[in-house]
Protein backbone atom coordinates (compact mmCIF):
# COMPACT_ATOMS: atom_id res chain seq x y z
CA UNK A 1 0.00 0.00 0.00
CA UNK A 2 1.55 3.28 -1.14
CA UNK A 3 1.27 6.43 0.98
CA UNK A 4 0.90 9.75 -0.77
CA UNK A 5 3.17 12.70 -0.07
CA UNK A 6 0.33 14.55 1.65
CA UNK A 7 -0.40 11.67 4.01
CA UNK A 8 3.29 11.30 4.82
CA UNK A 9 3.60 15.02 5.56
CA UNK A 10 0.51 14.88 7.77
CA UNK A 11 1.90 11.90 9.68
CA UNK A 12 5.20 13.66 10.30
CA UNK A 13 3.43 16.84 11.37
CA UNK A 14 1.35 14.93 13.92
CA UNK A 15 4.43 13.07 15.23
CA UNK A 16 6.39 16.30 15.56
CA UNK A 17 3.48 17.94 17.39
CA UNK A 18 3.22 15.12 19.91
CA UNK A 19 7.03 15.06 20.31
CA UNK A 20 7.02 18.77 21.12
CA UNK A 21 4.21 18.30 23.64
CA UNK A 22 6.07 15.40 25.28
CA UNK A 23 9.51 17.04 25.31
CA UNK A 24 8.45 20.55 26.35
CA UNK A 25 8.21 19.75 30.11
CA UNK A 26 11.55 17.91 29.99
CA UNK A 27 13.28 20.82 28.27
CA UNK A 28 11.71 23.24 30.75
CA UNK A 29 13.14 21.28 33.69
CA UNK A 30 16.58 21.11 32.03
CA UNK A 31 16.51 24.84 31.38
CA UNK A 32 15.61 25.54 35.01
CA UNK A 33 18.32 23.14 36.24
CA UNK A 34 21.01 24.93 34.20
CA UNK A 35 19.81 28.46 35.01
CA UNK A 36 21.67 30.74 37.46
CA UNK A 37 20.50 30.49 41.03
CA UNK A 38 20.87 34.21 41.77
CA UNK A 39 20.92 37.34 39.57
CA UNK A 40 24.62 37.78 40.41
CA UNK A 41 25.38 34.37 38.94
CA UNK A 42 23.64 35.40 35.72
CA UNK A 43 25.94 38.40 35.37
CA UNK A 44 29.25 36.86 36.34
CA UNK A 45 28.94 33.12 35.72
CA UNK A 46 28.81 30.98 32.58
CA UNK A 47 25.57 30.70 30.56
CA UNK A 48 25.02 27.08 31.65
CA UNK A 49 25.44 26.42 35.35
CA UNK A 50 26.34 22.73 35.43
CA UNK A 51 27.53 23.13 39.00
CA UNK A 52 23.88 23.20 40.10
CA UNK A 53 23.81 19.41 39.82
CA UNK A 54 26.77 19.04 42.17
CA UNK A 55 25.28 21.43 44.70
CA UNK A 56 21.91 19.68 44.62
CA UNK A 57 23.66 16.32 44.98
CA UNK A 58 25.56 17.44 48.10
CA UNK A 59 22.86 19.53 49.78
CA UNK A 60 20.12 16.97 49.22
CA UNK A 61 22.24 13.94 50.27
CA UNK A 62 21.19 12.18 47.10
CA UNK A 63 24.17 9.83 47.19
CA UNK A 64 22.60 8.14 50.23
CA UNK A 65 19.04 8.25 48.89
CA UNK A 66 19.96 6.90 45.47
CA UNK A 67 21.93 4.08 47.04
CA UNK A 68 18.81 3.15 49.01
CA UNK A 69 16.76 3.25 45.80
CA UNK A 70 19.29 1.07 43.97
CA UNK A 71 19.27 -1.52 46.76
CA UNK A 72 15.47 -1.60 46.85
CA UNK A 73 15.30 -1.71 43.05
CA UNK A 74 17.73 -4.63 42.78
CA UNK A 75 15.82 -6.63 45.40
CA UNK A 76 12.41 -5.94 43.87
CA UNK A 77 13.46 -6.51 40.25
CA UNK A 78 15.39 -9.73 40.92
CA UNK A 79 12.73 -11.31 43.14
CA UNK A 80 9.72 -10.13 41.16
CA UNK A 81 11.19 -11.17 37.81
CA UNK A 82 12.13 -14.65 39.07
CA UNK A 83 8.73 -15.26 40.68
CA UNK A 84 6.87 -13.83 37.69
CA UNK A 85 8.67 -16.09 35.23
CA UNK A 86 7.90 -19.19 37.29
CA UNK A 87 4.27 -18.23 37.94
CA UNK A 88 3.75 -17.16 34.32
CA UNK A 89 5.12 -20.50 33.12
CA UNK A 90 2.81 -22.40 35.45
CA UNK A 91 -0.30 -20.49 34.38
CA UNK A 92 0.67 -20.18 30.71
CA UNK A 93 2.00 -23.62 29.88
CA UNK A 94 -0.28 -25.78 32.05
CA UNK A 95 -3.93 -26.16 32.94
CA UNK A 96 -4.47 -27.51 36.42
CA UNK A 97 -7.36 -27.65 38.85
CA UNK A 98 -8.10 -24.20 40.25
CA UNK A 99 -5.68 -22.43 37.91
CA UNK A 100 -8.25 -19.90 36.71
CA UNK A 101 -9.45 -18.72 40.17
CA UNK A 102 -5.86 -18.66 41.38
CA UNK A 103 -4.83 -16.52 38.42
CA UNK A 104 -7.67 -14.09 39.17
CA UNK A 105 -6.35 -13.91 42.74
CA UNK A 106 -3.00 -12.81 41.32
CA UNK A 107 -4.76 -10.11 39.33
CA UNK A 108 -6.07 -8.56 42.55
CA UNK A 109 -2.56 -7.25 43.06
CA UNK A 110 -3.01 -5.11 39.95
CA UNK A 111 -6.53 -3.91 40.75
CA UNK A 112 -6.11 -3.01 44.43
CA UNK A 113 -4.39 0.40 44.86
CA UNK A 114 -1.51 0.87 47.25
CA UNK A 115 -3.44 3.43 49.29
CA UNK A 116 -5.99 0.77 50.26
CA UNK A 117 -3.49 -1.64 51.80
CA UNK A 118 -0.54 0.43 52.97
CA UNK A 119 -1.86 1.17 56.50
CA UNK A 120 -2.78 -2.42 57.52
CA UNK A 121 0.38 -3.60 55.79
CA UNK A 122 2.40 -1.22 57.95
CA UNK A 123 0.99 -2.69 61.17
CA UNK A 124 1.60 -6.24 59.92
CA UNK A 125 5.24 -5.47 59.12
CA UNK A 126 5.62 -3.58 62.38
CA UNK A 127 4.45 -6.65 64.28
CA UNK A 128 7.15 -8.64 62.47
CA UNK A 129 9.79 -6.04 63.34
CA UNK A 130 10.47 -5.15 59.69
CA UNK A 131 9.56 -1.47 59.63
CA UNK A 132 12.47 0.93 59.07
CA UNK A 133 14.25 -1.80 57.13
CA UNK A 134 14.85 -2.22 53.42
CA UNK A 135 12.62 -5.32 53.43
CA UNK A 136 9.59 -3.31 54.56
CA UNK A 137 10.04 -1.13 51.48
CA UNK A 138 10.94 -3.92 49.04
CA UNK A 139 8.58 -6.80 49.91
CA UNK A 140 5.26 -4.96 49.29
CA UNK A 141 6.58 -3.80 45.94
CA UNK A 142 7.69 -7.36 45.12
CA UNK A 143 4.13 -8.55 45.72
CA UNK A 144 2.66 -5.81 43.54
CA UNK A 145 5.17 -6.40 40.76
CA UNK A 146 4.63 -10.16 40.78
CA UNK A 147 0.93 -9.58 40.11
CA UNK A 148 1.64 -7.70 36.89
CA UNK A 149 4.63 -9.87 36.03
CA UNK A 150 2.57 -13.06 36.26
CA UNK A 151 -0.05 -11.57 33.95
CA UNK A 152 2.66 -10.41 31.51
CA UNK A 153 4.66 -13.66 31.40
CA UNK A 154 1.54 -15.83 31.29
CA UNK A 155 0.49 -14.05 28.10
CA UNK A 156 3.93 -14.68 26.62
CA UNK A 157 4.14 -18.36 27.57
CA UNK A 158 0.62 -19.01 26.29
CA UNK A 159 1.81 -17.91 22.85
CA UNK A 160 5.19 -19.63 23.03
CA UNK A 161 6.22 -22.08 20.34
CA UNK A 162 4.91 -25.45 21.52
CA UNK A 163 7.31 -27.34 19.28
CA UNK A 164 10.23 -26.10 21.40
CA UNK A 165 8.61 -27.43 24.55
CA UNK A 166 7.71 -30.74 22.97
CA UNK A 167 11.20 -31.19 21.52
CA UNK A 168 12.77 -30.48 24.90
CA UNK A 169 10.42 -32.90 26.62
CA UNK A 170 11.26 -35.62 24.08
CA UNK A 171 14.95 -35.08 24.86
CA UNK A 172 14.23 -35.81 28.50
CA UNK A 173 14.24 -32.24 29.82
CA UNK A 174 12.27 -31.58 32.97
CA UNK A 175 10.18 -28.52 33.69
CA UNK A 176 13.14 -26.70 35.20
CA UNK A 177 15.30 -27.14 32.07
CA UNK A 178 12.40 -26.39 29.73
CA UNK A 179 11.74 -23.10 31.50
CA UNK A 180 15.25 -21.77 32.16
CA UNK A 181 17.20 -23.24 29.25
CA UNK A 182 14.62 -23.29 26.45
CA UNK A 183 11.90 -20.70 27.04
CA UNK A 184 13.68 -17.98 29.01
CA UNK A 185 16.36 -17.30 26.34
CA UNK A 186 13.64 -16.96 23.71
CA UNK A 187 11.56 -14.73 26.01
CA UNK A 188 14.35 -12.19 26.51
CA UNK A 189 12.45 -9.20 25.01
CA UNK A 190 9.43 -9.84 27.25
CA UNK A 191 11.65 -10.30 30.31
CA UNK A 192 13.64 -7.13 29.56
CA UNK A 193 10.38 -5.20 29.24
CA UNK A 194 9.22 -6.60 32.58
CA UNK A 195 12.55 -5.70 34.22
CA UNK A 196 12.43 -2.14 32.90
CA UNK A 197 8.82 -1.55 33.93
CA UNK A 198 9.39 -3.05 37.38
CA UNK A 199 12.50 -0.96 37.96
CA UNK A 200 10.74 2.19 36.80
CA UNK A 201 7.76 1.63 39.11
CA UNK A 202 10.02 0.73 42.03
CA UNK A 203 12.30 3.72 41.51
CA UNK A 204 9.36 6.15 41.36
CA UNK A 205 7.46 4.66 44.33
CA UNK A 206 6.77 7.31 46.97
CA UNK A 207 4.04 6.14 49.36
CA UNK A 208 5.50 2.82 50.52
CA UNK A 209 8.96 4.21 51.49
CA UNK A 210 7.25 7.13 53.22
CA UNK A 211 5.01 4.90 55.36
CA UNK A 212 7.33 1.96 55.97
CA UNK A 213 10.21 4.10 57.25
CA UNK A 214 8.58 6.51 59.72
CA UNK A 215 11.88 7.61 61.25
CA UNK A 216 13.18 8.58 57.77
CA UNK A 217 16.26 6.35 58.02
CA UNK A 218 15.66 4.80 54.61
CA UNK A 219 14.62 7.61 52.33
CA UNK A 220 14.61 6.72 48.67
CA UNK A 221 15.39 9.16 45.85
CA UNK A 222 11.78 10.29 45.11
CA UNK A 223 11.11 10.75 48.83
CA UNK A 224 14.33 12.73 49.22
CA UNK A 225 13.34 14.87 46.24
CA UNK A 226 9.93 15.64 47.74
CA UNK A 227 11.52 16.76 51.03
CA UNK A 228 14.41 18.57 49.35
CA UNK A 229 12.78 21.93 48.67
CA UNK A 230 11.41 22.56 52.13
CA UNK A 231 14.57 21.50 53.95
CA UNK A 232 17.37 22.88 51.80
CA UNK A 233 16.32 25.36 49.12
CA UNK A 234 13.76 28.05 48.51
CA UNK A 235 14.12 28.48 44.75
CA UNK A 236 13.50 26.15 41.87
CA UNK A 237 16.98 25.92 40.32
CA UNK A 238 18.45 23.30 42.64
CA UNK A 239 15.11 21.54 42.85
CA UNK A 240 15.04 21.17 39.05
CA UNK A 241 18.63 19.91 39.11
CA UNK A 242 17.71 17.37 41.78
CA UNK A 243 14.71 16.25 39.71
CA UNK A 244 16.99 15.63 36.71
CA UNK A 245 19.36 13.60 38.88
CA UNK A 246 16.54 11.44 40.24
CA UNK A 247 15.08 10.78 36.79
CA UNK A 248 18.43 10.12 35.12
CA UNK A 249 18.89 6.41 36.10
CA UNK A 250 15.54 5.41 34.62
CA UNK A 251 16.22 7.38 31.42
CA UNK A 252 19.68 5.84 31.01
CA UNK A 253 18.36 2.33 31.62
CA UNK A 254 15.61 2.85 29.06
CA UNK A 255 18.05 4.16 26.46
CA UNK A 256 20.28 1.12 26.97
CA UNK A 257 17.41 -1.37 26.76
CA UNK A 258 15.05 0.47 24.42
CA UNK A 259 15.44 -1.99 21.52
CA UNK A 260 14.48 -4.97 23.68
CA UNK A 261 11.77 -2.93 25.41
CA UNK A 262 10.06 -1.95 22.15
CA UNK A 263 10.37 -5.49 20.81
CA UNK A 264 8.82 -6.89 23.98
CA UNK A 265 5.96 -4.39 23.88
CA UNK A 266 5.22 -5.21 20.24
CA UNK A 267 5.28 -8.95 20.90
CA UNK A 268 3.04 -8.53 23.93
CA UNK A 269 0.57 -6.51 21.89
CA UNK A 270 -0.20 -9.40 19.52
CA UNK A 271 -0.27 -12.24 22.06
CA UNK A 272 -3.32 -13.56 23.77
Amino acid sequence: MRISAGERATNYAILILFAVVALAPVLTILQAALAPETPQDALTGPPLHVENFGRAWEQGRFSEYMLNSVVVGVIVVSMATTFSIMAGYAFGAFTFRGSQPLFYLFLLGIMVPTEAIVVPLFFDLQALGLTNTVWAIALPQVAQSVAFGTFWMRAYFRGANRSLIEAARLDGAGHHRVLWQVLVPVARPAIVTLVLLTFMWTWNEFLIPLVMSPNAQLRTAPLGLALFQGQYVQGTTLLAAAAVLVALPVVVLYLVLQRHFIQGMLEGAVRE
